[in-house]
């Protein structure tokens, strides 16, 4: 058989960007679908953040092991593995309404594929983009994520709500979306060719592989004071915005839960794509304009746990997508700027495992609720936010007095 003809160089970062859209939009169908469970499947709340664990449990070797690997590899075998992850891991979740194993295992093969996409996806989108503007390879890879997790909830939640066969036909519509991706993906030029020393012994390619995974010395300031303080709050923005709001006003929006909290996680993540361009202006500020963003959209989640407005929620929503869609890019463009092209991979899935800890926030909060009430956890959750504001000030002032001298 004849192998697909290779795209030119210069446009087949689109079909990775595609194939990063496809797991993007498999990764976050599953969280507006949540109250769905509960009420037609009959699991509890437990179980519920039990299948979000599962997801939790598969971005780690994703993040943490799919990158180096590429790194050593190649970016195309890598890729391709997680798209077929990522169509596989719908097929199961068709079967979710037979027992909770199917979710399990979906949604653990969903995090794994996720995971791929964003530290493999986002380095091969760099390495095929061309140009000046170094900030161009981080913003689309960004964008292509952002718009998969946003519409892949989207549409989710309005084929569960108003469709036919609610725990089925959502992960249908991905299935038919992601299947012939994997096949385009065999067209694009491959960035990083197998190293010859990656045939050695499995303990030293382990040892190679966590190297990756080290932030270079000269980057360790800049990254304890501001990559490390940011990140976890990518995906925590998300939690507040689109786990912890739709829970304390759910009851004011009656039948209407599902759509309701639908809307929430496109308006938030709708917001993200909406603002990423905006990164590129911030340049070297755009750390501190996102955690500033961040604590202006944790505030009112802070007053919302008293006043339990639907529309505030939605306001607060909003901001935190801003903050989100700055600081997944500006991030992005620290970690670029650190890495060499032998641990770039590495890095961003370093990166990534970060963001992705602050999307436990929702089950810590739910955790504590035993002892604390919510307008008390949120506001803790808004001085967190106004600390980590302060230590990438400062960390942003050192880097820019280290480059004037």
């Amino acid at each position: 058989m004849k192998p697909p003809a290779a795209v030119p160089r210069s446009s087949s970062w689109r079909i990775v960007a595609i194939a990063m859209f496809a797991c993007g939009w498999g990764g976050n169908q599953f969280t507006p679908l949540l109250l769905m469970y509960r009420r037609l499947g009959g699991y509890s709340a437990l179980s519920v953040d039990a299948f979000l664990g599962a997801y939790v449990v598969g971005l780690v070797p994703g993040l943490l092991l799919a990158g180096p690997v590429s790194d050593r590899r190649g970016r195309r075998p890598v890729l391709v593995a997680g798209t077929v992850a990522s169509a596989l891991a719908s097929l199961v979740l068709c079967f979710g309404g037979q027992g909770a194993w199917a979710i399990y295992a979906g949604r653990l093969v969903t995090g794994v594929a996720v995971g791929i996409a964003m530290s493999v996806g986002s380095s091969w989108v760099k390495e095929l983009s061309a140009g000046p503007d170094g900030g161009l390879p981080a913003r689309r890879a960004a964008l292509c994520l952002t718009a998969g997790f946003g519409l892949g909830a989207g549409v989710a939640g309005a084929v569960a709500q108003w469709g036919p066969w609610p725990m089925v036909s959502p992960y249908a519509v991905h299935l038919l979306l992601t299947v012939a991706i994997p096949v385009l993906l065999l067209r694009v030029p491959e960035t990083r060719p197998p190293l010859a020393r990656a045939a050695g012994s499995l303990r030293g390619l382990l040892a190679a592989l966590m190297s990756d995974l080290r932030v270079p010395a000269p980057a360790r300031r800049r990254f304890r004071l501001v990559v490390l303080p940011m990140a976890p709050w990518v995906f925590g923005s998300a939690g507040l915005a689109y786990a912890v709001m739709p829970q304390l006003v759910g009851s004011r929006a009656g039948d209407w839960g599902l759509a309701y909290a639908t809307g929430l996680t496109v308006l938030t993540l709708g917001m993200g794509v909406a603002v990423q361009p905006v990164a590129k202006r911030l340049r070297g500020g755009a750390p501190v304009a996102a955690m500033a963003v961040m604590l202006l959209g944790a505030v009112p989640c802070a007053a919302n746990a008293v006043v339990l407005s639907t529309w505030l929620a939605a306001a607060a929503a909003a901001v935190l997508g801003a903050g989100y869609g700055i600081a997944v890019v500006s991030g992005l463009l620290e970690i670029q700027r650190m890495a060499g092209a032998d641990d770039l991979a590495g890095l961003t899935g370093l990166y990534y495992l970060l963001a992705y800890a602050g999307f436990l926030l929702p089950a810590v909060l739910a955790a504590l609720s035993a002892w604390l009430s919510y307008p008390v956890m949120l506001s803790a959750v808004a001085a967190a936010a106004l600390i980590c504001l302060g230590l990438v000030v400062t960390g942003a002032r050192a880097a820019a007095t280290a480059a004037a001298e």
